[in-house]
């Protein structure tokens, strides 16, 4: 059964398998919202498999860059009345 967590529990458990890990909760967040790493949202929550997390970091995978601006980004546009 997946360890599925939020993500400050989730760093809550890397902190206690190792004391002294660089690895922040804002890193955590930044691979769920870059979809580097899957979630399952739950109403408001993001869980995330605390395993594939682990093994995501394990491998030295670098978190993606951003994603290309949203289309219409920066545009002017018509506002109708």
């Amino acid at each position: 059964m997946p360890r599925m967590r939020t993500a400050s529990k989730a760093y809550r458990l890397i902190l206690e398998q190792d004391p002294d890990s660089e690895i922040t909760l804002h890193y955590i967040r930044h691979l769920i919202a870059s979809g580097a790493v899957p979630v399952i949202h739950v109403g408001r929550k993001k869980l995330v498999d605390v395993d594939q997390l682990l093994a995501y970091l394990a491998a030295g995978n670098e978190a993606p860059t951003t994603t290309a601006p949203a289309v219409g980004y920066g545009k002017l546009r018509r506002i109708d009345l």
